[in-house]
């Protein structure tokens, strides 16, 4: 009985679905006559062909900018002199002192005399005696009693004893080393008692006004730099200078393919001191110039480095920059128009050309 039971409950079932089937009064999902169908797959493509994308995009104003070149360097002294012995003898005294200042002419070293001063007298003597031969032997001469060929050769010996003298006197004035220059002296000098052959140091004198601030520029940018220009050098201990321009180089260094410039500053306090490291700031002309955040620049197909904006037509186009230097606040580029809008949420998301929908910051965007 039970098995006679489920046959009969299997087809009344199957006969109330038949019937209602049949009856028509179902709804069949996306029918155009049911308030709550969904759109057929074709409408609905074409629904989100006609939402353009949104993007978001802001005003950007060209202004004046004031470019700096910085190049990183060290200053060296104007000059540095090694005031080296022309004659062997001992240091009998020292008048300078290192680290002093000292003018040009003054008296760093004095040596051993010996028999220099001998040397002149004797030499001396001899030019006196030389001129007394050569005058008596003119004298005979004029009066035909003496040859012609005397008389010069006399002339010969007194200008050999004359040679003499200026010989002996410069080779004891060596004895007494002067500085060269104007500057200070570095240490080690010659101590006293100590013998100094020719070409021996006695003091090293370094110039230090003008202080010179020297660095090296690539060949992209030597072209930017001329003679007489303005010039900020920072020290590392903070503290700056200013000064000009005076020396660029007509050659690169063939290693480093760079330029050695000179920028003079005038140090008469002695701020500067030599071989300390510098930054050079030198200003370029001014030019118009964008500020943004680097956060939109992008690439297109090409690798170019750019911005994407949005033309009249609401169409995006690719603006190739050069980015021209940057801070805390953002970057500076140029190749832009002066008044140019630019995507700055959702760049990376549409293609050159697209057409979008451009909305303000505040508005919500699609991403």
């Amino acid at each position: 009985m039970r098995l006679k039971f489920s046959y009969v409950l299997a087809a009344g079932l199957a006969a109330g679905i038949g019937l209602w089937m049949y009856s028509g009064t179902y709804v069949i999902g996306g029918r155009e006559d049911s308030a709550d169908a969904t759109p057929p797959p074709s409408e609905r493509q074409e629904k989100t062909a006609d939402a353009l994308f949104r993007v978001q995009v802001s005003t950007l104003s060209a202004t004046e900018r004031q470019p700096v070149l910085e190049i990183r360097g060290r200053t060296e002294a104007e000059a540095k002199v090694e005031v080296r012995a022309e004659t062997a003898a001992r240091v009998v005294e020292r008048p300078a002192v290192e680290g002093n200042q000292v003018s040009k002419g003054d008296v760093l070293c004095i040596l051993d005399k010996g028999t220099r001063e001998a040397n002149v007298l004797e030499a001396k003597a001899g030019l006196a005696q030389a001129k007394l031969d050569h005058s008596a032997a003119t004298q005979l001469s004029s009066k035909g009693f003496t040859a012609e060929t005397r008389v010069a050769a006399l002339q010969a010996a007194l200008d050999a004893a004359q040679a003499r003298v200026e010989e002996a006197s410069m080779e004891l004035d060596r004895t007494v080393i002067h500085s060269p220059i104007d500057g200070i002296i570095q240490s080690p000098m010659a101590n006293v008692g100590a013998r100094l052959n020719v070409g021996d140091v006695c003091a090293t004198v370094v110039e230090t006004d003008p202080m010179i601030a020297i660095g090296q520029v690539s060949e992209t940018d030597i072209g930017l730099i001329s003679k007489g220009m303005d010039a900020e050098v920072r020290l590392i201990s903070g503290q700056s200078m200013s000064g000009t321009v005076r020396y660029i180089a007509p050659a690169a260094d063939p290693e480093t393919r760079t330029f050695r410039i000179e920028v003079e500053l005038p140090n008469k306090e002695g701020i500067a001191r030599d071989g300390t490291t510098a930054l050079t700031r030198l200003k370029l002309p001014t030019q118009r110039a964008h500020k943004i955040s680097p956060a939109i620049l992008t690439l297109n197909d090409a690798g170019e480095l750019g911005l994407r904006g949005v033309n009249d037509d609401q169409v995006t186009v690719f603006y190739p920059v050069k980015v021209l230097g940057g801070g805390d606040d953002g970057i500076w580029v140029g190749g832009l128009p002066d008044t140019v809008r630019i995507i700055t949420v959702g760049q990376d998301y549409v293609t050159d050309g697209q057409k979008v929908e451009p909305v303000l910051k505040t508005a919500e965007v699609a991403q």
